[in-house]
Protein backbone atom coordinates (compact mmCIF):
# COMPACT_ATOMS: atom_id res chain seq x y z
CA UNK A 1 0.00 0.00 0.00
CA UNK A 2 2.89 2.36 0.66
CA UNK A 3 4.17 2.87 -2.90
CA UNK A 4 0.80 3.07 -4.63
CA UNK A 5 -0.66 5.68 -2.23
CA UNK A 6 2.37 7.93 -2.77
CA UNK A 7 1.79 7.76 -6.53
CA UNK A 8 -1.89 8.74 -6.09
CA UNK A 9 -1.01 11.67 -3.79
CA UNK A 10 1.74 12.73 -6.18
CA UNK A 11 -0.71 12.71 -9.11
CA UNK A 12 -3.21 14.81 -7.10
CA UNK A 13 -0.50 17.36 -6.23
CA UNK A 14 0.69 17.56 -9.85
CA UNK A 15 -2.93 18.08 -11.05
CA UNK A 16 -3.50 20.82 -8.44
CA UNK A 17 -0.23 22.55 -9.40
CA UNK A 18 -1.13 22.43 -13.12
CA UNK A 19 -4.62 23.81 -12.40
CA UNK A 20 -3.13 26.63 -10.31
CA UNK A 21 -0.60 27.45 -13.06
CA UNK A 22 -3.34 27.52 -15.71
CA UNK A 23 -5.41 29.87 -13.50
CA UNK A 24 -2.46 32.23 -13.09
CA UNK A 25 -1.76 32.26 -16.83
CA UNK A 26 -5.41 32.92 -17.69
CA UNK A 27 -5.62 35.71 -15.09
CA UNK A 28 -2.50 37.41 -16.47
CA UNK A 29 -3.69 37.04 -20.06
CA UNK A 30 -7.09 38.59 -19.35
CA UNK A 31 -6.03 41.21 -16.79
CA UNK A 32 -6.56 44.76 -17.98
CA UNK A 33 -4.65 47.78 -16.81
CA UNK A 34 -6.67 50.61 -15.34
CA UNK A 35 -6.54 53.99 -17.02
CA UNK A 36 -4.58 56.71 -15.29
CA UNK A 37 -7.46 59.13 -15.84
CA UNK A 38 -11.14 58.45 -16.43
CA UNK A 39 -12.21 58.27 -20.06
CA UNK A 40 -15.10 60.61 -19.28
CA UNK A 41 -14.42 63.42 -16.85
CA UNK A 42 -17.24 64.72 -14.67
CA UNK A 43 -16.87 68.27 -13.41
CA UNK A 44 -17.73 68.58 -9.71
CA UNK A 45 -18.19 71.87 -7.98
CA UNK A 46 -15.46 72.57 -5.47
CA UNK A 47 -16.63 71.78 -1.96
CA UNK A 48 -19.60 69.77 -3.20
CA UNK A 49 -20.53 66.69 -1.24
CA UNK A 50 -20.48 63.42 -3.13
CA UNK A 51 -23.81 61.64 -2.92
CA UNK A 52 -25.31 58.56 -4.39
CA UNK A 53 -28.82 58.41 -5.69
CA UNK A 54 -31.24 56.92 -3.20
CA UNK A 55 -33.12 53.90 -4.41
CA UNK A 56 -36.61 54.64 -5.60
CA UNK A 57 -39.05 54.07 -2.78
CA UNK A 58 -42.75 53.69 -3.26
CA UNK A 59 -44.78 56.74 -2.37
CA UNK A 60 -46.39 56.69 1.05
CA UNK A 61 -50.11 57.29 0.99
CA UNK A 62 -50.94 60.60 2.72
CA UNK A 63 -52.45 60.03 6.13
CA UNK A 64 -54.66 63.15 6.23
CA UNK A 65 -57.63 61.72 4.33
CA UNK A 66 -57.37 58.44 6.29
CA UNK A 67 -57.50 60.25 9.64
CA UNK A 68 -61.03 61.44 8.84
CA UNK A 69 -62.21 57.82 8.91
CA UNK A 70 -59.71 56.56 11.51
CA UNK A 71 -61.02 54.18 14.14
CA UNK A 72 -59.55 54.98 17.56
CA UNK A 73 -60.59 51.60 19.02
CA UNK A 74 -58.82 49.85 16.14
CA UNK A 75 -55.83 52.13 16.77
CA UNK A 76 -55.73 51.07 20.42
CA UNK A 77 -55.81 47.43 19.35
CA UNK A 78 -53.08 47.99 16.73
CA UNK A 79 -50.99 49.91 19.28
CA UNK A 80 -50.56 46.68 21.26
CA UNK A 81 -47.63 45.80 18.99
CA UNK A 82 -46.06 49.14 19.98
CA UNK A 83 -46.78 48.66 23.70
CA UNK A 84 -43.87 46.24 23.98
CA UNK A 85 -41.53 49.22 23.75
CA UNK A 86 -43.73 52.29 24.42
CA UNK A 87 -46.24 53.65 26.93
CA UNK A 88 -48.78 56.36 26.09
CA UNK A 89 -50.12 57.54 29.45
CA UNK A 90 -49.40 60.96 30.92
CA UNK A 91 -46.30 60.64 33.08
CA UNK A 92 -45.81 57.06 31.90
CA UNK A 93 -42.40 55.48 32.03
CA UNK A 94 -40.01 55.22 29.14
CA UNK A 95 -39.33 51.65 28.12
CA UNK A 96 -37.05 50.55 25.29
CA UNK A 97 -38.75 53.42 23.44
CA UNK A 98 -39.97 56.76 24.82
CA UNK A 99 -43.37 57.43 26.38
CA UNK A 100 -45.62 58.66 23.55
CA UNK A 101 -48.08 60.81 25.53
CA UNK A 102 -48.57 63.99 23.51
CA UNK A 103 -46.25 62.87 20.69
CA UNK A 104 -48.58 64.00 17.86
CA UNK A 105 -47.64 67.61 17.09
CA UNK A 106 -44.97 67.66 19.82
CA UNK A 107 -41.27 68.45 19.42
CA UNK A 108 -39.25 65.50 18.14
CA UNK A 109 -37.17 63.84 20.84
CA UNK A 110 -39.09 65.53 23.66
CA UNK A 111 -39.78 62.67 26.10
CA UNK A 112 -37.92 63.55 29.29
CA UNK A 113 -35.26 61.11 30.38
CA UNK A 114 -35.11 59.10 27.16
CA UNK A 115 -31.76 58.64 25.37
CA UNK A 116 -32.65 59.35 21.75
CA UNK A 117 -30.40 58.45 18.82
CA UNK A 118 -28.20 61.19 17.42
CA UNK A 119 -30.20 61.03 14.20
CA UNK A 120 -33.47 61.83 15.98
CA UNK A 121 -31.86 64.51 18.15
CA UNK A 122 -30.62 66.20 14.97
CA UNK A 123 -34.15 66.44 13.52
CA UNK A 124 -35.77 69.79 14.02
CA UNK A 125 -39.42 70.65 14.43
CA UNK A 126 -42.48 68.84 15.65
CA UNK A 127 -44.00 65.51 14.62
CA UNK A 128 -46.49 66.20 11.84
CA UNK A 129 -49.10 63.68 10.80
CA UNK A 130 -47.24 62.95 7.56
CA UNK A 131 -43.90 62.48 9.35
CA UNK A 132 -45.44 60.10 11.89
CA UNK A 133 -47.05 58.22 9.00
CA UNK A 134 -43.71 57.93 7.15
CA UNK A 135 -41.88 56.94 10.35
CA UNK A 136 -44.43 54.24 11.19
CA UNK A 137 -44.28 52.92 7.62
CA UNK A 138 -40.62 51.95 7.99
CA UNK A 139 -38.59 53.79 10.65
CA UNK A 140 -35.14 52.95 9.20
CA UNK A 141 -36.15 54.30 5.77
CA UNK A 142 -37.55 57.51 7.25
CA UNK A 143 -34.62 58.16 9.57
CA UNK A 144 -31.30 56.45 8.95
CA UNK A 145 -29.56 55.97 12.27
CA UNK A 146 -32.69 55.61 14.38
CA UNK A 147 -32.47 53.20 17.29
CA UNK A 148 -35.99 51.97 16.55
CA UNK A 149 -35.67 48.45 15.17
CA UNK A 150 -39.39 48.03 14.40
CA UNK A 151 -39.98 46.83 10.82
CA UNK A 152 -42.93 49.15 10.27
CA UNK A 153 -46.67 49.02 9.63
CA UNK A 154 -47.62 48.24 6.04
CA UNK A 155 -51.33 49.08 6.00
CA UNK A 156 -52.01 52.84 5.70
CA UNK A 157 -55.31 52.59 7.60
CA UNK A 158 -53.58 50.81 10.51
CA UNK A 159 -51.06 53.67 10.70
CA UNK A 160 -53.87 56.24 10.60
CA UNK A 161 -55.74 54.39 13.37
CA UNK A 162 -52.62 54.32 15.58
CA UNK A 163 -51.91 58.01 14.96
CA UNK A 164 -55.56 58.88 15.79
CA UNK A 165 -55.28 56.79 18.97
CA UNK A 166 -52.06 58.55 20.00
CA UNK A 167 -53.56 61.96 19.13
CA UNK A 168 -56.18 61.42 21.86
CA UNK A 169 -53.45 60.91 24.45
CA UNK A 170 -52.42 64.52 24.96
CA UNK A 171 -53.46 67.37 27.22
CA UNK A 172 -54.79 69.10 24.11
CA UNK A 173 -55.14 66.86 21.03
CA UNK A 174 -53.26 68.24 18.04
CA UNK A 175 -55.62 69.70 15.39
CA UNK A 176 -56.51 67.35 12.55
CA UNK A 177 -55.09 68.35 9.16
CA UNK A 178 -57.35 70.19 6.77
CA UNK A 179 -57.82 68.41 3.47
Amino acid sequence: MGGESYKVWGAVLVAATVALAIGIVINEATHTDHLETNAYKVDVLEGAVKTTAAPATPAIEPVGPLLASANIAAGEKAFKRCATCHTFTKGGANKVGPNLFGVVGNTKGAAAGFAYSGALKAMAGSWSYDELNAFLTKPKDFLAGTKMTFAGIKKPQDRANIIAFLRQHADTPFPLPTQ
